[in-house]
């Protein structure tokens, strides 16, 4: 007779594992990522707004084929995810795109990445001992992006100098900007924060939104509507339903297609099918600077940068050749342009009727007191004591 036999449980593989979502482009990736997803990208200096979009994502951890800091600028993304908690792998190799399938499972362990049993690719973790270490290094290359700055900001003068100076190839939105606050709203980590911040003057004032993207639908999701949409990106008119909802691009006065410089005519059939006519906006600059100049083109008498990039870390951090666009567009509006995080220092709200009662109260007691001190003041308050005994007792009979 044989005995039945007990089997020890089975121990489980060490490491973290998940479904792997595979793209080289993180920006296309994103949209298909799942919590507890493993993000395998080919993004060399990751930007902040990226790695936010990672973190939301809710994604167990991100490889990369290449490294996430390359030593030219400190750039922010990185220290996004490890403040998180997310493991990060970089410096795989772009093998890994043909070993790793789109949707297997996949167990990640010391830097390790394994398909089954088998290994697929390897890498070096980045940790937060490592992070510090090569941000502090990577402090060094802006010197050399400084230095070619000033290339970068004349080659873009070229190119766009009717633009920038006389205004030319601008679309005519039918937003009235003229003699009014405006308010241009960029997608990024900090933009709902911000868009607290300003509630007040944007309740009382009413400022002309300009939304750049996706910042269409934080609005909307705070109640407020762009009266104008700038959409980035050569194929904007075939991805915009993918990064802006139908009706964000509905609810907008204006549409504003961007189209680089040279590059012809973009279709905008998946716009139409919308009831969408949107105009075309032919520049090299960025959707964010686009706005900027929207509004500067619009006289617009103030222009409040709401989530936009305001320090010279960020500007190196949207990963672009120069900084020519963002320095030009800024220079262009000069004073009228303000921070929003500076803005509530500047405007502290309208007056109210009740701020009139205040104030009114206010110097009335004092007036008071002034009179009190006197002697003519003395005898009045003597005889106004001797008076409210006697006008309680006739209103307490008038009642009983």
């Amino acid at each position: 007779m044989k005995l039945p036999t007990r089997r020890p449980p089975e121990i489980g593989l060490p490491g973290l594992t998940g479904v792997a979502r595979v793209d080289r482009h993180t920006r296309t990736l994103i949209g298909r990522l799942r919590p507890g997803d493993i993000a395998i990208v080919e993004h060399l200096d990751m930007d902040r707004a990226t790695a936010q979009q990672l973190v939301d994502a809710e994604v167990s951890a991100v490889l990369n084929a290449v490294p996430f800091i390359s030593g030219r600028y400190p750039t922010q993304g990185p220290s996004v995810l490890v403040e998180a908690g997310i493991p990060l792998v970089d410096s795989v190799g772009v093998d890994v795109f043909a070993a790793v399938k789109d949707g297997r499972e996949v167990r990640l362990h010391e830097g390790e990445l394994f398909v089954g049993d088998s290994l697929a690719a390897t890498g070096e973790i980045l940790d937060g001992t490592r992070l510090k270490q090569e941000l502090g290094a990577a402090r060094g290359g802006m010197t050399t992006q400084l230095e070619n700055f000033t290339h970068n900001s004349t080659e873009f003068l070229r190119r766009e100098e009717q633009l920038l100076l006389h205004g030319r190839g601008a679309p005519r939105v039918g937003t009235k900007m003229a003699d009014r606050s405006v308010a241009v709203c960029v997608a990024g980590p900090e933009l709902t924060d911000e868009l607290r911040t300003i509630k007040r003057y944007l309740n009382e004032q009413h400022p002309v939104l300009i939304a750049v993207d996706s910042a269409a639908d934080v609005l909307r999701e705070r109640g407020l509507r762009a009266d104008v949409l700038v959409l980035s990106g050569p194929d904007t008119a075939q991805a915009a339903e993918t990064r802006v909802s139908a009706k964000a691009l509905k609810s907008a006065k204006d549409v504003v297609v961007l189209v680089e410089r040279g590059s012809g005519k973009t279709p905008m059939e998946s716009l139409e099918r919308l009831g969408i006519h949107p105009q075309q906006f032919e520049t090299s600059a960025s959707a964010e600077d686009a706005a900027l100049m929207l509004a500067a083109l619009g006289h617009a008498s103030l222009v409040i940068g709401v989530g936009v990039h305001a320090t010279l870390a960020d500007f190196l951090d949207r990963q672009r050749g120069g900084l020519a666009s963002t320095f030009l567009a800024r220079l262009q509006l000069g004073p009228r342009l303000v921070d929003a995080k500076a803005l509530p220092e500047l405007y502290s709200g309208r007056v109210r009727p009740w701020h009139m009662l205040l104030l009114v109260l206010a110097c009335l007691i004092a007036l008071a007191a002034a009179i009190a001190v006197t002697p003519v003041g003395q005898e009045w308050f003597d005889d106004l004591g001797d008076l409210i005994p006697d006008l309680y007792d006739r209103v307490k009979g008038f009642f009983s």
